[in-house]
């Protein structure tokens, strides 16, 4: 007889609907195959290039024969056996960031990771020691850093995001009030870049004053920043909040998933600052979330490692240039779905009251408001009835928020199926919202 788990008897996580929230979007995706769909916030398909793999991985044994003189028996060991846990690629990324983005910063300051995800969770269960530690994140929030909070059974705090993103004064308050019940706000999370899921870039003066806040309040920044690269416009980007830290506050998390491709699985850390042990010798950061890693995924693939690190070499050692063509295409694609907003959402008279939308200056997502529950229940239908997919909001939000709004992101759509989906997005909310009143008239 196979034994049967109480699922009351597992970790609470389980139970919790945020992780129940991406697994039920990608079986409502996988069961309308037919439905054109503004809910992955993936790369794009055709953008990827299977040619690519075997050249970055001929570029990166060259660079290793070449400028690190390896023979040809420390080249299979690089690449086949298990590697240093902090990860073979740590000097090329930590090249990469300084050319695109201008953070400085020595190779030994990296963890090289599966992921973005596991830098979260390392980063996470390293700096959160105390049950009265609590989490500051902006709201609404991407969904992979409060899962992993979740998992690690942290105290998260919500800290609600305006229309130009967090404001600073908001982050000082919430700080101020969890030291007041005793507890210590330990550090804040945020995306500055074209934030998943709302699309607010951060202004550049909000950024400083938030890392003023963060020394005031002695708070860590933790900066996830894999949109960076997909600015709607031309000219310089916004600074990362890391490259105008001068005291060591910001905690940078790094991915290659948007700006190279998702399935290399490399996402790194940036963990520069310095810890002080029991016998007053000191290390960095970075050092011990390999202790964390080296009991988790023992160490990041060296074949995956080795793709990312023979397209850095391909590229000058940047990724902002092997994202280029990526990034044309997001932008187009972001132009193409605002236009066709504008296009198939006509204003009152005649159109459908209630219903907006926000306009990123990059990035991937539209924040479109509707007057009604924009829930699971919404979204089965417009998934079967007019074959559009979107994102509830509120899957965002811990607790209330985004009850009324829809999350359309533009990176997986081909471009000629834009205009055709906000089209049939724009009859599912007439539908809908007339559905809603009728039910309101007579309640």
């Amino acid at each position: 007889m196979t034994v049967t788990l109480d699922l009351a008897g597992l970790h609470g996580s389980l139970s919790d609907p945020l992780l129940d929230s991406m697994n039920f979007l990608n079986e409502i995706v996988a069961r309308h195959p037919d439905a054109i769909s503004f809910a992955p916030g993936r790369p794009y398909d055709a953008l990827l290039d299977t040619s690519a793999i075997t050249q970055a991985l001929d570029a990166y044994t060259e660079y290793l024969a070449e400028e690190r003189l390896f023979t040809k028996e420390q080249i299979a060991r690089q690449l086949m056996q298990y590697g240093p846990t902090n990860g073979i690629i740590r000097d090329l990324i930590a090249r990469a960031v300084a050319l695109d983005e201008g953070i400085k910063a020595p190779p030994e300051a990296f963890v090289i990771t599966a992921g973005c995800q596991e830098g979260m969770l390392l980063v996470l269960r390293a700096l959160f020691a105390d049950p009265g530690d609590v989490l500051l994140v902006a709201s609404p929030c991407y969904v992979g850093i409060t899962g992993a909070a979740r998992l690690l059974d942290l105290a998260v705090e919500p800290v609600l995001e305006g229309e130009h993103g967090l404001a600073p004064e908001a982050v000082a308050a919430a700080a101020q009030r969890i030291r007041a019940q005793g507890r210590r706000p330990r550090a804040l999370y945020l995306v500055p870049d074209f934030s998943n899921p709302s699309g607010v870039n951060l202004p550049a003066r909000a950024r400083q004053a938030l890392l003023d806040v963060a020394a005031e309040q002695d708070l860590l920044i933790l900066e996830d920043n894999p949109y960076n690269f997909f600015y709607s416009y031309e000219g310089d980007p916004r600074p990362t909040m890391k490259s105008l830290d001068r005291e060591g506050r910001v905690v940078y998390l790094g991915s290659t998933a948007k700006s190279a491709f998702p399935g290399a699985r490399i996402g790194y850390v940036l963990a520069d600052q310095s810890v002080r042990r029991a016998d007053g010798s000191t290390t960095l950061l970075a050092d011990e979330l390999s202790k964390i890693k080296s009991m988790t995924t023992v160490n990041t693939s060296p074949i995956a490692q080795a793709v990312i690190g023979g397209i850095l070499v391909r590229n000058g050692g940047g990724l902002r240039a092997a994202a280029e063509p990526a990034a044309a295409f997001y932008r187009e694609n972001l132009a193409r779905l605002l236009a066709s907003l504008a296009k198939h959402f006509r204003p009152e008279p005649g159109g459908v009251a209630g219903v907006g939308w926000n306009h990123p200056e990059g990035g991937f997502f539209v924040v479109v408001t509707v007057p009604f529950a924009a829930d699971t229940a919404a979204l089965e239908r417009a998934a079967a009835e007019f074959k559009i997919l979107w994102t509830p909001m509120s899957d965002f939000y811990l607790g209330d928020g985004g009850a009324r709004q829809l999350r359309l992101s533009c990176s997986a759509v081909p471009a000629d199926q834009v205009d055709e989906g906000v089209r049939r997005l724009a009859a599912f909310v007439a539908a809908q919202a007339a559905d809603a009143g009728a039910a309101d008239a007579t309640g």
